[in-house]
């Protein structure tokens, strides 16, 4: 596994269950109110493609409903109690073309090389313990030619903003999530070719970075 970058604030499995066990009961009625609209952004743009995708950090199931029925989709997890929720949605609302959801390390899955179309990550990438090891696992299951959607909350190096990341960032393990967090943390695997970069409506808060993995 790589190390953490040393400008992250370190956050551990176990503490990162702790926090999403506190947050799972009411995690769709405040953060998901939040960030649907940057959620039904990326959608958009992971139906543009078709196949097997992958889900990291599934979390409750908010995106499930919104993939189109080309795509085949696998959804993980590290939160259990995340997951028991998500399990509900599927199972309320009937969604055929949810192949799957797993508790599983996003740093360290069981899928074979190349086995997905498309890899999308929503929120995810603050939460996780080492980002960088997320990221070089995603480059080893997307199939060259395949895309890498991230969705994310990343920090700004100036004004108010940037003051308040900075003073949260202690506060990692507690919030669930790390406040600073540069877009340049996700900028480590060879294999992952930057395609775009927009920030998502409301307020540009959420940004989406659309990778490409090379041959």
């Amino acid at each position: 596994m790589s190390a953490v970058a040393p400008h992250l604030a370190p956050m551990d499995a176990p503490a990162v269950t702790r926090a999403y066990r506190r947050l799972a009961p009411f995690y769709d009625k405040t953060f998901g109110k939040v960030a649907d609209a940057a959620l039904k952004q990326t959608m958009a743009r992971a139906n543009d493609f078709s196949g097997n995708l992958l889900e990291v950090g599934v979390g409750t199931g908010l995106a499930l409903p919104h993939y189109g029925p080309q795509l085949s989709v696998t959804g993980i997890d590290l939160s259990p109690d995340m997951l028991e929720r998500a399990r509900e949605r599927m199972e309320k609302l009937g969604l055929p073309n949810i192949a799957a959801l797993a508790q599983m390390d996003a740093s360290h899955t069981n899928f074979a090389d190349a086995s997905f179309d498309v890899v999308v990550a929503l929120y995810v990438m603050t939460v996780v313990p080492d980002p960088a090891a997320v990221i070089h696992e995603i480059a080893r299951v997307v199939k060259p030619g395949g895309r890498v959607l991230i969705c994310n909350h990343f920090s700004v190096e100036k004004g108010i903003r940037s003051h308040l990341e900075r003073r949260l960032s202690p506060y990692a393990d507690v919030l669930g999530f790390r406040s600073e967090f540069p877009p340049r943390t996700l900028m480590v695997s060879p294999h992952l070719k930057l395609q775009q970069t927009r920030p998502l409506k409301p307020f540009g808060f959420f940004t989406l970075m659309e990778f490409k993995r090379a041959p």
